[in-house]
């Protein structure tokens, strides 16, 4: 079982923001894209317990953490992870049904991989969301090309050094990336920690 110490800070603020957004009065289907250590899931879970979560994850060490969390928590909501490279079609993301799922989360990926799983993440969650469904993004991002504040800055350089693939990404394009998917962004949450929930809800396109 994995600790990440920015994990356990942020879980509950996320998890907040999760009980104003989904309904809570009948059951949910849920798949959460870059799981991690499987804190945030197995947090999730016993909290909503309305929601059937997949979890998953492109790391195969992270892949036995989430296991050993959902184990360990005896957490039955839970299914087993899944690797899942969110660069691919969604077609790659194991059984995954179209219009099949009410909610999809995705915590610190964004900005720490390459902007083709961004990309393949919305046009993933555009085709397995049912109709108003929604995609919750936290991390940190840029707004109208700026970032703030300085400690954003330095942790985008930093970033970019480790890998010119990742950093920070505007608010601003993930929406026309998102868009182009049927996503809409409905909601911007301020975070702890200079942080940020983005919320879309997929919509028609006619």
């Amino acid at each position: 079982m994995l600790n990440a110490p920015a994990a356990e800070r942020n879980k509950d603020p996320i998890l907040a923001v999760l009980r104003e957004c989904v309904d809570t009065r009948k059951p949910l289907q849920a798949l959460e894209i870059s799981s991690g250590t499987g804190q945030h899931v197995a947090h999730f879970a016993q909290a909503l317990r309305h929601i059937t979560w997949q979890p998953s994850e492109f790391d195969h060490q992270s892949l036995a953490s989430i296991e050993a969390y959902r184990t360990h928590y005896h957490l039955d909501s839970v299914k087993p992870p899944i690797h899942l490279d969110a660069s691919l079609p969604c077609e790659n993301w194991g059984s995954i049904q179209p219009e099949s799922l009410d909610l999809v989360v995705n915590i610190n990926m964004i900005h720490i991989s390459p902007i083709a799983c961004t990309e393949g993440l919305f046009k993933g969650a555009g085709q397995i969301l049912k109709p108003q469904g929604i995609l919750l993004t936290y991390g940190p991002y840029a707004v109208n090309g700026q970032i703030t504040p300085e400690s954003n800055v330095n942790f985008d350089y930093s970033l970019r050094q480790r890998n010119p693939e990742w950093g920070l990404r505007d608010i601003s394009l993930l929406s026309c990336m998102a868009q182009k998917s049927g996503l809409f962004l409905e909601k911007v949450v301020d975070m702890p920690a200079n942080n940020k929930c983005l919320l879309f809800r997929k919509e028609s396109l006619v």
